[in-house]
């Protein structure tokens, strides 16, 4: 597939409403974390939420099967895409986005689904809510695969499975480093 993109999305279940003070340290590092995934090496950008100021929606946002029974009607989950499995992982695993993952666990339910999701798109395809959604079922069905996969059995463009080059992702994480400092140091101050 040429010049194809990585498509990303996430989606978890809070442990309270987000209005809540239970997950008031998820939502205060909300905007760092979309401000640091803005300044990101390889980010190409993210679907906004409906009804919301800002980033427009790529659709109307749906969520997976595993919202059924949770008594929520909404719940925190992210789409975006990337140049590459490696810009998107010194993204999600290191900086601003690493003190949120450090956190999670405080904000939300124990999952028994794939947190997310990873899918290759040309280079004209704009993913959307659905499609996010319909991905991480089917990873959780069939397990990874060139169609649906995760960092731990990664594939290519190609279909092929991959092996992702650390040392990039280190490299890739310090340039993000310097990109981001100030708002790692806005959610250090931030309350769990």
């Amino acid at each position: 597939m040429q010049s194809a993109r990585l498509a990303f999305y996430n989606f978890g279940l809070h442990v309270a409403p987000a209005d809540s003070e239970a997950v008031r340290g998820f939502m205060l590092r909300e905007p760092a974390n979309f401000e640091a995934a803005a300044r990101a090496q390889g980010f190409l950008g993210r679907s906004g939420y409906p009804g919301v100021p800002g980033t427009r929606s790529w659709g109307v946002q749906v969520f997976p099967r595993y919202i059924e029974g949770s008594g929520f009607t909404t719940a925190p989950s992210s789409l975006s895409l990337w140049a590459d499995i490696e810009s998107l992982m010194a993204f999600s695993y290191n900086g601003v986005h690493a003190d949120a993952l450090k956190n999670a666990r405080a904000w939300n339910v124990r999952q028994s689904w794939p947190p997310l999701v990873l899918w290759w798109v040309s280079a004209t395809h704009r993913p959307d809510w659905q499609e996010g959604a319909s991905r991480l079922e089917y990873l959780d069905d069939h397990g990874p695969s060139a169609h649906a996969f995760n960092f731990k059995q990664p594939y290519g463009p190609d279909g092929e499975e991959i092996t992702i080059d650390r040392e990039r992702v280190k490299e890739l994480a310090a340039q993000n480093a310097t990109r981001q400092q100030d708002l790692l140091e806005l959610v250090s101050k931030l309350k769990v």
